[in-house]
């Protein structure tokens, strides 16, 4: 998963990409496009590493990526070259600025920047579906793609993003390969001043879709608004924290006042925002988690895996990660008759251990 961080100018957008990745990353560099892979915390991948004790333990991971705005211009924050990189994201984290910065002349105001980056990016989605609407008029063009982009015009010239349309309304799959702005899932972070870190982790994640009563001036209604969500953090503060040892981290948390580091939380927000899952296998050297959203039936959750396992899938044996711990050895659940046998239509659960028989 591709995670696209972006921000108005003094947002702290690049300290923010610290505290999620460790790095020290110099903070007002405009130039190509930073990068960092993060592998995400996951208790039970260790438990199921120390059980079959493989050649290779391999963690679901995200790709962090801090794309460069419009350097210089407090009014917009992104240039058209950010746009093209912000398209090319799994998942878009806007930074909002929620502390005083004495290298700005204006207090910081988060909802109008929040709304400031909306317009922007609707008007781009606007732009390219009239474009291409305008080529399927000269090329006489009918169907339900014609149809499709009939109803993301109509919803853009409402000012509505297109993630605020159902699958009821829109057909995604008939959107494959474009790319539209909008329609990417959106997680605001709200990046505070660091005396109120301790607070910021009381005030949690604000749900897509609800209003997020804990974020200031009408941004969690906003969010709810443009069915995106919310989180808030000290940026400054944790990118510190991340730069220490994992045993030293702990004691800073708790001396703050914090439970866990940002990075734990954002992944929990940004998996809770695109309904995202993770199954394991552990057949042969590796130990792996993979990533899939919920609702994925065992063919399509084994094609992640192999596009082979997919198109010859035969069954997948099923042990819930919970119920292997609880009988401590995969022999013991077999013995007592807990390991299921699932066909291509079962349903793949959070935490399921797979194995995919398979034959091509």
């Amino acid at each position: 998963m591709k995670v696209g961080l972006v921000g108005f100018p003094g947002s702290g957008k690049t300290t923010v990409f610290n505290a999620m990745t460790g790095q020290d990353a110099p903070v007002g560099y405009g130039g190509e496009v930073r990068r960092a892979v993060v592998d995400v915390p996951d208790p039970r991948v260790e438990w199921l590493s120390a059980l079959y004790r493989p050649r290779k333990t391999t963690f679901a991971s995200i790709v962090f990526c801090d794309i460069p705005g419009e350097h210089g211009s407090e009014q917009r924050g992104l240039s058209t070259a950010a746009l093209q990189q912000v398209r090319d994201q799994d998942a878009l984290c806007l930074v909002l600025r929620g502390f005083d910065n004495p290298a700005l002349e204006h207090a910081p105001d988060p909802a109008a920047e929040l709304e400031a980056f909306h317009a922007e990016c609707v008007l781009a989605d606007l732009l390219f579906v009239e474009r291409w609407l305008e080529r399927a008029r000269k090329e006489a063009k009918r169907g339900l793609e014609v149809a499709a982009f009939e109803r993301m015009r109509d919803a853009l010239e409402s000012e509505r993003p297109l993630r605020v349309l159902p699958e009821s309304e829109l057909d995604r799959s008939l959107l494959r390969g474009y790319s539209l702005v909008t329609d990417a899932p959106l997680l605001a972070v709200l990046n505070r001043e660091e005396d109120d870190a301790g607070e910021s982790l009381a005030e949690g994640l604000a749900q897509p879709g609800e209003p997020g009563d804990a974020l200031p001036d009408g941004l969690g209604d906003a969010l709810a608004r443009m069915r995106a969500g919310g989180m808030t953090l000290s940026a400054s503060l944790e990118a510190e924290i991340a730069m220490l040892e994992p045993a030293d981290q702990q004691e800073f948390l708790r001396d703050m006042g914090l439970a866990e580091p940002a990075l734990d939380r954002f992944i929990r927000a940004a998996y809770q925002l695109q309904d995202l899952i993770s199954f394991f296998t552990v057949a042969g050297p590796e130990v792996r988690a993979w990533t899939i959203r919920a609702g994925t039936d065992a063919r399509r959750a084994a094609g992640k895996i192999h596009s082979d396992m997919e198109r010859g899938f035969i069954r997948a044996e099923v042990i819930p990660c919970d119920v292997l711990e609880e009988y401590g050895s995969e022999q013991a659940v077999k013995a007592a008759g807990r390991l299921r046998v699932e066909g291509r239509d079962y349903v793949v659960k959070d935490g399921d251990v797979l194995r995919v028989l398979f034959n091509v």
